[in-house]
């Protein structure tokens, strides 16, 4: 249930208003009336992206009266319409998303849990799927931050993660992902603290665009101290501010990271866009890193008989048992999948450049 300050009380205005929060819709989820191309905050939507393991989806979407939930005027009574609290700002009908269930969120998983190195690495390695897969689709989440990330266990224990709460999204159908910035009144988004430094430092103007195309990748790479049990520098009174940091103020990347890893997060964490690799390139590097391609990157025969015998670990191992696909062979056949050479060897050139050459896997 979306809380509805704003957004008047008809479905065509509640839709509209909202209507970032279908991006992760399928295309079922609204009823045929509902169907119509609505003009929210950024032109033609709801773009709807396509089914990823790492990104939530919505099944049904409809809008109904808000109920009044066993405790709701004691958890949430601000947000109530008046019929139901005297002094709530809420709308009487408001927006409802049927989706899965989720246990908790990464933010919650990580404070009551120690998860091992190497979930801690797959865990960052979907986060890098999921964001692709979004820019990929010309849409930027804008406001990746743990609390907003999902989480249940697969049938082998390991952390699965779904990016989730698409209301600060920009969807664009051209995929270019820059957004005009010719006022101050347009959002650059959530979460102001884990904003890209070419978000958070644009300054609005007649031809000034902001590029969000590795914006998200940038958020991940913050993140990932979370992941690995250290404290997110961007965060607290004493943290960094993403428009004016040096990347020598950065702390040192998480111990508990594998040497690979922990290049990667430097390199996410760039302040310039160029210098940054793209969400695919920084997922092939733990890619290659984990399941033992990094090993093939100097000779390139070997890294192609190193592709086949993935294949075929992916091929013959399938996703029939009783639990479905496991973490590890979604992300393999993800890999596998999204394939491009060039993206591959700028990935590789990563790697051997960080490891001066030598270094070792996941």
């Amino acid at each position: 249930m979306m809380w509805n300050f704003g957004a008047g009380s008809s479905s065509e205005a509640i839709l509209s208003s909202m209507s970032q929060e279908l991006v992760p819709a399928g295309r079922l989820a609204l009823r045929p009336e509902g169907e119509e191309p609505l003009d929210g905050h950024f032109g033609f939507l709801p773009r709807r992206v396509s089914a990823h393991p790492n990104v939530i989806r919505v099944h049904r979407a409809f809008t109904a009266e808000v109920p009044l939930l066993p405790g709701a005027r004691e958890e949430y009574p601000d947000v109530l319409p008046a019929r139901l609290n005297p002094g709530g700002l809420g709308n009487n009908r408001t927006l409802f998303l049927v989706m899965k269930s989720y246990p908790g969120t990464l933010r919650q998983f990580l404070s009551g849990n120690q998860p091992s190195r190497r979930q801690r690495v797959l865990m960052l390695l979907q986060l890098l799927e999921g964001v692709q897969h979004l820019c990929s689709e010309g849409v930027a989440h804008r406001d990746l931050k743990t609390d907003n990330i999902l989480l249940e266990l697969d049938s082998a224990g390991c952390p699965r993660l779904v990016i989730s709460d698409f209301g600060c999204c920009l969807s664009q159908s051209d995929c270019s992902l820059q957004l005009p910035f010719n006022s101050m009144w347009v959002s650059r988004g959530g979460n102001a603290c884990l904003m890209a430094p070419e978000v958070s430092s644009a300054s609005p103007g007649r031809t000034s665009v902001i590029d969000y195309r590795k914006a998200d990748g940038w958020a991940v790479g913050a993140v990932a101290y979370e992941i690995f049990g250290e404290k997110n520098p961007f965060y607290g009174a004493g943290g960094l501010q993403s428009r004016s940091y040096e990347e020598t103020q950065l702390p040192p990347p998480p111990p508990a990271a594998p040497a690979d890893v922990q290049l990667v997060i430097q390199l996410l964490l760039r302040r310039s866009p160029s210098k940054r690799p793209s969400a695919r390139v920084a997922a092939n590097m733990l890619h290659l890193s984990l399941w033992g391609g990094g090993r093939a990157l100097s000779d390139l025969r070997k890294l192609s008989d190193w592709l086949l015998c993935q294949s075929a670990v992916v091929l013959l191992g399938g996703c029939s048992g009783p639990g479905g696909c496991t973490v590890e062979a979604e992300l393999q056949r993800s890999f596998l999948s999204n394939l491009d050479l060039e993206e591959l060897r700028t990935a590789g050139g990563f790697l051997l450049y960080g490891r001066g050459g030598g270094g070792s896997g996941v």
